[in-house]
């Protein structure tokens, strides 16, 4: 009889998980592109892992998330999807590929679990995608909204600038967090409002709300990866806090690399073959 022991099964953190953490314990989530960084997010405790269209940004140096296609997001869920044991994964649907029609965002949705394993969607928008959100949820897709800037908007926006301080944009973000919600998304994203707002929200909304820049009544935060590990040095939004330094700490690796590369004193005999 063998006497080895199998290993501990680790708790996936679901949609459901998820949603009944609302008013019991705070979530956090991080944004992920690639397998390193997943399996680093995942060991570190995080609830909830994401692919975010903010790739476009952090990954492929555009000005803005609106050049990130479909096929982009499903290639980075499907490398972040082989790195995550226990956290939630969930994947952005980026820009165009649901709002034209129902149809679209059903297709894009279902690629997004089917080829790139994501367990969950994310999406923009308030009353204007609460029929998506009821179809997607209605066929078995989970759905988080995302509320308030949204970064997919940024050009009717002018810019990455905080909303809500207005009476209309007010209203318009609570009606439109409410809509997604009773449409059946299980979590919502604020991002970029007042502190009051991030409050109200949280405090009306039955599904918990994820912060990024709302403040900390939020049932849980989020931020991007490259942001809480210090990785561009010359960028440090106001909403973030960064707990490394790590692009200094690389710079300096590599040009210590360059100067034993050039001394002749890399490689050495313990990274050389007899």
């Amino acid at each position: 009889m063998s006497t080895t022991t199998a290993p501990a099964r680790v708790a996936k953190l679901s949609a459901v998980s998820i949603r009944d953490r609302k008013g019991k314990d705070k979530l956090s989530a991080l944004t992920a592109y690639d397998v390193v960084f997943a399996r680093l997010a995942d060991a570190s405790g995080v609830d909830i892992v994401l692919v975010g269209d903010s790739l476009g940004m952090m990954v492929q140096g555009h000005a803005n998330t609106l050049p990130v296609t479909l096929n982009d997001v499903v290639y980075h869920t499907r490398a972040v999807a082989r790195g995550v044991q226990r956290a939630h994964l969930v994947a952005d649907l980026p820009f165009m590929s649901y709002q034209a029609s129902i149809e679209d965002g059903v297709r894009a949705a279902g690629r997004l679990l089917q080829e790139g394993g994501a367990e969950a969607v994310k999406l923009e928008g308030g009353v204007e995608v609460a029929d998506l959100v009821h179809k997607l949820t209605s066929f078995g897709i989970p759905v988080m909204g995302h509320v308030g800037m949204t970064p997919q908007s940024v050009h009717q926006f002018g810019g990455f600038r905080v909303q809500g301080r207005q009476e209309e944009s007010h209203k318009r973000i609570v009606e439109g967090a409410l809509a997604v919600a009773q449409a059946g998304a299980y979590s919502v994203v604020v991002e970029s409002v007042p502190e009051a707002l991030g409050a109200e929200l949280s405090q009306t909304l039955a599904i918990p709300t994820i912060g990024i820049g709302a403040g900390a009544a939020c049932d849980g935060q989020i931020l991007v990866m490259h942001d809480v590990l210090g990785l561009d040095p010359h960028w440090k939004p106001r909403f973030a806090r960064a707990y490394a330094q790590l692009g200094l700490a690389a710079q300096d690796a590599f040009a210590a690399f360059v100067r034993d590369v050039k001394s002749g004193t890399f490689p050495g005999p313990e990274e050389t073959f007899s």
